[in-house]
């Protein structure tokens, strides 16, 4: 079973930074889509950023592109993402997931319909205030 570990949430002022990572358990030498999910207080939840472990290739949604960017860490299936300029509407619970058998293609493209997800992690939650 492979597992999904984020942290990295904290209570940060508007204006602040922020960097979250996710780590899974799986087989390295299979690529993963692993993408970032955000879900404000009392919303629905909904995919934001997306990595994909191959070719490294990334994907954001027009509301936070110029302010989130992914990275990968030193292990191949670990990857972060960054948050600058933190607004209250950046606020919620993060959720990483990692799907095994998603195309390149569909995750650089924005693909994050929540049941082709395989794997999920706990959370790690977001607090934007002053």
């Amino acid at each position: 079973e492979v597992q999904v570990v984020e942290s990295g949430g904290d209570l940060v002022e508007p204006g602040g930074s922020l960097r979250l990572s996710c780590a899974t358990s799986g087989d390295t030498k299979i690529d993963y889509c692993m993408t970032w999910f955000r879900q404000p207080p009392g919303k629905e939840r909904e995919g934001v950023a997306s990595f994909y472990t191959g070719a490294g290739t990334t994907w954001y949604d027009d509301s936070v592109k110029g302010r989130f960017t992914l990275s990968r860490g030193d292990a191949k299936n670990t990857m972060y993402l960054s948050i600058r300029n933190l607004k209250p509407d950046d606020a919620g619970m993060y959720f990483c997931a990692a799907d095994r058998g998603m195309p390149e293609n569909y995750c650089s493209g924005g693909y994050t319909v929540e049941a082709d997800f395989d794997y999920w992690g706990q959370g790690t939650q977001v607090t934007v205030a002053s």
